[in-house]
């Protein structure tokens, strides 16, 4: 099982952050380590002074694929859920910086939480699914599959080009705008539509 995650995938975090926005998607990935398992706390990285949230829409992967057409990539996916992308903020500025990898701020132990996961249905419109994002109650985040700048089925289609796609992978699809800090005793907690399917308190 591997995570892979779209970075700048909403206009408006891009521009939050002060980046470009993309032509292509941008990937990058978080290892089965980063995957906080659901009956594990998380507890905030010893390395980081700023620990940001990033809520976005999870997709699990449901079939084997390579190369795979936008027209066919719902076939490709059969469970979608709400995660947090934790980022050490600090760390990937002066990564950033220094133009290096990410992946020390991005995908360390723990940085993956994924919500309970909801079946994927035909009657389900996929460019509209709306999600919301509090942080100790008070709304921070919310997000919409239709502000997308890359789809749910293009983004499918333009990662399989690069990796093949394998049964429990998990696709994170990018954030919007309203990202930020995080300390210990926060409660987090992130809904699909009016379903809470992920509640995380950092400790």
């Amino acid at each position: 099982m591997k995570i892979i995650c779209v970075g700048r995938n909403y206009a408006d975090h891009a521009k939050e952050l002060g980046n470009d926005i993309p032509d292509e998607p941008v990937i990058f990935m978080k290892p089965k380590s980063a995957l906080l398992q659901s009956h594990t706390p998380f507890y905030y990285p010893e390395f980081s002074n700023e620990l940001h949230y990033e809520c976005e829409l999870v997709l699990r992967v449901c079939k084997n694929g390579k190369y795979i057409q936008e027209r066919h990539a719902s076939n490709y996916y059969n469970g979608i859920t709400v995660g947090i992308d934790f980022t050490a903020r600090d760390i990937q500025d002066e990564l950033k910086k220094k133009g290096l990898p990410w992946e020390k701020a991005k995908a360390f132990d723990n940085s993956a939480a994924v919500g309970k996961f909801i079946d994927v249905t035909p009657a389900m419109n996929r460019k509209n699914i709306g999600f919301t994002f509090y942080k100790n109650k008070e709304l921070v985040q919310t997000g919409n599959s239709g502000n997308m700048i890359f789809s749910i089925d293009a983004l499918i289609a333009n990662i399989s080009n690069y990796f093949s796609l394998n049964i429990g992978d998990l696709i994170f699809t990018g954030t919007p705008a309203g990202v930020g800090e995080c300390v210990v005793g926060d409660i987090l907690e992130a809904f699909l539509e009016k379903d809470n399917l992920l509640t995380v308190e950092v400790k």
